[in-house]
């Protein structure tokens, strides 16, 4: 009887110590899960606030200076997904991806890539992140080869846009023949690169920083880049978004400045 005794207080005295032991490991348990759960909602919060921040921060298209615009036609829209907007003419003689400039709706490009489409270069508009290109500088990825048929490339694009487009083609320049900037500069080295590069920028763009602009030609073709310079254009007349803060008055119409910009493209590519 005491042998039995003995066991049942050693064995209940087992049990005592490892019911602690299990609640000190559900305890800590817990309270990882609860970090974890303040973590992952912190995380929300913050990308919440950046989301909207981006939204009010956005230039929306200005719809209806696009339906003042004559549509010219010559081309169909097509869809390669990623809301990726194709203006394929009847006639594709060159291919042009364009990124939008930061903070800019990339259907603001549409009166632009139309009227580049009629003259039968084939334009690929992509949705960025946040209408910021920098969170997406390889945007350009595959899209060609949805289009085998068309064998000269051109990448480009609008202020930021053209920056990130630039940072593209320094790593993939044997993909394309040629870089094209609106309003723009290029922060990433292609002095020695063979591909020749446009830029055209107006002569009342008050948000253009002239300083960089200036101290970034060093990293075009020296012997291979020519700039165009639209008198009257600004920043914003190169897509329908309406007034940008900080930007000068332009003393041309939208329509002249996308004309004179389709012109200088046109003669660019040949």
């Amino acid at each position: 009887m005491v042998a039995k005794l003995k066991r049942k207080i050693n064995d209940s005295q087992t049990v005592a110590n490892i019911r602690p032991e299990k609640e000190k490991r559900m305890k800590k348990w817990q309270k990882a899960a609860l970090i974890i759960l303040i973590v992952c909602l912190c995380l929300w919060v913050l990308i919440g606030a950046v989301v909207l921040i981006a939204k009010a921060l956005t230039y929306d298209t200005d719809w209806d200076a696009i339906r003042e615009l004559e549509n010219e036609g010559g081309y169909h829209l097509q869809d390669i997904g990623d809301d990726t907007l194709v203006f394929v003419p009847d006639d594709p003689k060159v291919g042009f991806i364009f990124y939008p400039g930061g903070f800019v709706e990339y259907s603001a490009y549409i009166p632009l890539m139309r009227a580049l489409a009629a003259e039968g270069i084939l334009c690929i508009l992509p949705r960025m992140p946040l209408n910021l290109a920098v969170l997406d500088v390889n945007a350009a990825e595959g899209m060609k080869e949805h289009f085998p048929q068309i064998k000269s490339w051109y990448i480009g694009g609008h202020s930021l846009g053209g920056s990130m487009a630039a940072s593209y083609l320094e790593k993939n320049q044997d993909q394309f023949v040629g870089l094209i900037l609106l309003a723009s500069y290029s922060t990433a080295d292609l002095s020695e690169s063979y591909s020749p590069a446009l830029s055209i920028y107006g002569s009342c763009d008050g948000v253009l920083n002239m300083k960089k602009y200036d101290e970034n030609k060093k990293n075009l073709p020296f012997d291979n880049f020519t700039e165009y310079v639209i008198d009257g254009g600004n920043h914003a007349g190169f897509a329908s978004y309406g007034v940008q803060k900080g930007d000068g008055e332009a003393t041309i119409s939208f329509k002249e400045q996308i004309d004179i910009t389709v012109e200088q493209i046109r003669s660019f590519i040949g």
